[in-house]
């Protein structure tokens, strides 16, 4: 005869069978997702970040119960962000028939390069940091949950014209078709600013010596420079901007908001401006959760490109989940159609228009760095800079 309070546990434990069973830690042979992205050369940083977003998200999925009971898991190949490059890995995920979804490339050309092979072969390719507006018009396999440079462009003329206060704006762009299309869409909106945009100047991936092309913006004679580039390159170009004698506030685009641009930069970056969509201060509850298991495992800050990274691993499982257990490509495909509401740092909750395919929402934190690091800004430093340049 049972003890009552024996007979008590054991009914309890009972009770609680189907909860502890539903958040078993996932087990088994993994669900895959293939990711390519720059782990060397001048972009490797971004790789790096997308690493620690990745592995802080599957630790959480994981836990939580994996896809249908079985962990997720990636495999990470190094493309440089080279278009050559994410063009022989496209072909190599999608005649792996273990990978059920990819993401990446880093840059808009590298997966543009690549996207025609994943709509072939029906293999969802989920852009998670391609802003170029055209990325997601290579076909229904091609998704991105990054903000159109078409959204954010006018964003960046609105931190420039109206809160720093430029009206003479020299534009340095990093010349690809990324660089190209944002400094098309930036000159327009700041234009409809009542700004007038008196030099743009490209320049290569590769270029080092910024000095000739910072004579010909000294001499335009401009009040206030933006950068569209990465933060290698614009590092690089703050760094030889004061050397030519111009001494005007400068705004960037989000692409340069990493502890690597301040890391390369030092004291030439500081008061420099960017907007992004992420920041660890925001006092969200999604974001506080986030930055915490961030810092207690890597022991830093995160940054945008790791929110990123972790919101689109939540992203591809939560289409996963709904795909089902069979690994069907053609039902992942499917699934970005019908997730809703998905958790995500950046967002809150991330959704998708069926039409373009893109996340719906636009988001916009001021930032400057000052006193070597990155802090929220009210535009007021810069504007007392512009002032005295003129």
């Amino acid at each position: 005869m049972l003890h009552r309070h024996t007979f008590i546990r054991l009914a309890a434990a009972l009770l609680l069978a189907p909860a502890l069973a539903a958040a078993a830690p996932a087990t088994g042979e993994p669900v895959w997702f293939g990711v390519s992205g720059p782990l060397t050369g001048q972009n490797a940083q971004y790789g790096a970040q997308w690493k620690a977003g990745f592995d802080l998200a599957l630790e959480r999925i994981n836990a939580d119960g994996g896809i249908h009971g079985r962990p997720l898991a990636y495999v990470f190949e190094d493309s440089q962000s080279d278009p050559r490059q994410a063009v022989g890995l496209a072909q190599k995920f999608v005649n792996d028939k273990r990978i059920q979804i990819e993401l990446g490339d880093f840059s808009s050309p590298a997966s543009m390069a690549a996207s025609p092979i994943y709509q072939r072969a029906g293999l969802v390719q989920l852009g998670f940091t391609n802003s170029h507006p055209d990325f997601t018009k290579g076909g229904d396999y091609v998704w991105s949950p990054s903000v159109s440079q078409a959204d954010a462009q006018p964003l960046l003329a609105d931190l420039a014209v109206k809160t720093l206060g430029f009206q003479r704006v020299a534009v340095l762009f990093l010349n690809t078709d990324w660089g190209r299309t944002s400094r098309d869409v930036f000159v327009k909106a700041a234009e409809a600013r009542g700004a007038q945009v008196v030099i743009a100047e490209g320049y290569q991936p590769d270029e080092k010596d910024f000095r000739s092309t910072l004579v010909r913006v000294r001499d335009a004679n401009p009040d206030g420079l933006v950068l569209i580039s990465y933060y290698p390159d614009g590092a690089l170009i703050a760094g030889q901007v004061r050397s030519v004698g111009l001494k005007q506030p400068i705004a960037a685009s989000g692409s340069v908001y990493s502890p690597k641009f301040i890391e390369l930069g030092a004291a030439a970056v500081n008061g420099i401006h960017t907007n992004t969509a992420f920041f660890p201060d925001e006092p969200r509850p999604e974001v506080k959760d986030f930055v915490q298991r961030f810092r207690a495992k890597y022991g830093k800050e995160p940054d945008a490109f790791n929110a990123y990274a972790y919101d689109a691993v939540v992203i591809a499982a939560a289409a996963l989940r709904v795909a089902g257990p069979k690994g069907d490509r053609t039902a992942v495909r499917d699934a970005f159609y019908k997730i809703k509401d998905v958790p995500s740092v950046v967002f809150g909750k991330a959704n998708f228009d069926p039409q373009t395919r893109r996340v719906i929402g636009v988001k916009s934190i001021d930032l400057v760095v000052q006193d070597g690091k990155w802090a929220l800004s009210d535009g007021k430093p810069a504007k007392a800079s512009v002032a005295a340049a003129r």
